[in-house]
């Protein structure tokens, strides 16, 4: 009977997987024919920096052909995120509990919200400063250019790091909901962690200060958040309990 249920798991696993890559490919081949143009609205927050005349390079051979299509299949895997984590969401909401269901779907949802706001912040805010920022230290007569695999290279990190900043309010609630930590402790060591969001700035973001500030700063505000949504999400959670209590008694 055991071996029947894992069976059937792997069945329904195997079917949601399919359906995920199937829904990245379509988008990825539907996406195909603005390779080009996709990379190069990547690449305008450092195009509209560049002096008179400047362009980027590329030193690959093939890489003219690969790296439009490496933004093309990222683009169709970020349009296709909600449909995945529908998928991953129907994989396993049966084995839940009814009170780990409504705390779950939400923060999936907040979770991608947030990514995709530090991916916005990223390319909206910081990309124009610091490119501004290095293009006006560059040293007179230099050519200041970059292949396009690392600037893809460099966007992606860049994107990663502050989707992830951005993750930390989701980090910080499920921390509190499930007990590893109080809000009172989180307040006790703030100082700390404003000292590690500095050293996150440096560690993740080129090495200038604008970036690291713009990184720093907001994975301090973001932790003050998380503090805030903590404390919302355990007053509603400890007013449901007693409301629970007060019905059964």
């Amino acid at each position: 009977m055991q071996q029947d249920t894992f069976i059937s798991h792997l069945i329904e696993l195997r079917r949601r997987l399919l359906r995920s890559i199937l829904a990245v490919l379509l988008v990825f081949l539907c996406l195909l024919p603005w390779a080009k143009e996709l990379y190069t609205l990547l690449a305008h927050p450092l195009l509209a920096v560049l002096p008179q005349g400047g362009h980027m390079i590329a030193t690959d051979v093939v890489g003219v052909f690969l790296v439009p299509l490496k933004v093309a299949l990222l683009t169709a895997l970020l349009i296709t995120l909600p449909y995945v984590l529908y998928q991953t969401w129907a994989f396993v909401t049966p084995g839940l509990y009814a009170h780990e269901k409504r705390l779950v779907l939400p923060l999936v949802t907040a979770s991608f919200l947030l990514f995709l706001a530090g991916m916005a912040f990223a390319y909206f805010l910081v990309f124009p400063l610091v490119f501004r920022f290095m293009s006006s230290i560059a040293p007179e007569g230099v050519a200041w250019m970059t292949d396009i695999d690392k600037y893809l290279s460099f966007t992606l990190t860049m994107f990663v790091a502050f989707g992830v900043t951005f993750e930390v309010p989701i980090v910080i609630v499920l921390l509190v909901h499930m007990g590893a930590i109080s809000v009172e402790k989180l307040r006790e060591i703030r100082p700390y962690m404003i000292v590690g969001a500095f050293v996150a700035g440096a560690v993740f973001t080129p090495p200038d200060v604008i970036s690291q500030l713009m990184l720093a700063v907001p994975l301090w505000l973001l932790y003050e958040a998380g503090i805030v949504a903590a404390c919302f999400t355990g007053v509603r959670r400890e007013a449901a309990s007693a409301t629970g209590h007060a019905d059964a008694d």
